[in-house]
């Protein structure tokens, strides 16, 4: 197998992540919503004497004082809204934003989880059957994943922020011309390690995905075609593909929404960071927003995720097929 598992991988997964990118697009934004809610507001406590509290929508306190309430959040958009605002504000290019991060993510980090799980599948599984227990399979994932999003930490830190650039004010837009310099000015004003910034969720969510996706296919793969319930084909990859997509998605959007959110942050010099950290980020997301926060853009995540796995190992299938002779 060796170098050949790659090369596959790496194919498939670039497809895949290219043919899916708006609505990985689009999942971002969504993840992105309310954000601004999550941190206190600044004027929250202020309290103003009567002499000064002439607005009439300020509300009495004890003591003489009136306290300033919070602005209301945004109402939320769903999947088709946030897409369609997209296209009207910054047209079909806006729906690629990023795209070229997403294919040297896919390059480095996914071409090195599908090898590496190939890899483990052949060394871990049984000589005689040639078949793989289930919390092998398991462990063969969250091993490569956790590898794999190492190495693609800086490509994902650079999609992240290239994706959300579009929703801000045009004077606060880092403008970023393409992967490259991404991350060569985040390198330059944010140092090397701002590069890895989130790297323990992205090691955690690609665990997770890899973990779930890889090993229910196979799985699911396996089961359909013991039972005899369709023969091996285009059917059963697309059935056994998109339910690794959904057990995936389930599995990692909390985390995920965590990993956007602390990649996307703004650290002014000088000034404390949003978050301090994953955890930081999820207490105050889930103290201003509600747990159910931590499955913002689900819906624009199953419909990436179902696709993107379905091209993915469809795909997949077909280039093992072209390089079976190699």
């Amino acid at each position: 197998m060796g170098a050949k598992g790659f090369v596959e991988g790496g194919i498939a997964s670039i497809i895949a992540g290219c043919s899916t990118h708006p609505l990985d697009l689009i999942k971002v934004r969504m993840q992105l919503q309310g954000e601004n809610h999550a941190a206190p507001n600044p004027n929250h406590h202020i309290q103003l004497r009567p002499a000064f509290a002439v607005n009439s929508t300020t509300i009495a306190a004890p003591g003489g004082h009136f306290h300033i309430p919070s602005p209301p959040p945004p109402p939320k958009a769903g999947p088709v809204s946030v897409g369609l605002k997209i296209f009207q504000t910054e047209g079909v290019a806006g729906l690629f934003s990023g795209v070229s991060a997403t294919v040297l993510r896919q390059t480095l980090y996914s071409t090195t989880r599908m090898g590496l799980y190939e890899v483990f599948k052949q060394k871990w599984s049984d000589p005689n059957s040639g078949t793989l227990p289930l919390g092998r399979k398991i462990a063969a994932g969250l091993i490569a994943g956790g590898i794999g999003a190492a190495v693609g930490n800086p490509a994902d830190v650079a999609m992240v922020r290239m994706q959300a650039d579009g929703r801000l004010p045009a004077a606060q837009r880092r403008n970023y011309k393409s992967v490259v310099d991404a991350i060569s000015q985040m390198a330059k004003q944010e140092g090397v390690t701002s590069l890895w910034r989130g790297s323990s969720l992205t090691v955690n969510r690609a665990m997770i995905v890899t973990a779930s996706q890889l090993a229910s296919y196979d799985q699911f793969k396996e089961t359909i075609l013991e039972k005899g319930l369709m023969k091996d084909g285009l059917g059963t990859h697309v059935t056994a593909s998109f339910a690794a997509g959904f057990v995936a998605s389930v599995a990692s959007n909390p985390v995920d929404v965590i990993k956007t959110r602390v990649m996307n942050m703004r650290v002014e010099p000088g000034m404390a960071a949003p978050y301090s950290g994953a955890l930081d980020c999820a207490l105050k997301t889930v103290r201003a927003e509600g747990p159910m926060a931590l499955y913002k853009g689900f819906i624009p995540t199953i419909s990436r995720q179902g696709p993107f796995t379905v091209v993915l190992f469809v795909t997949l299938e077909q280039v093992r097929k072209l390089l079976k002779d190699f």
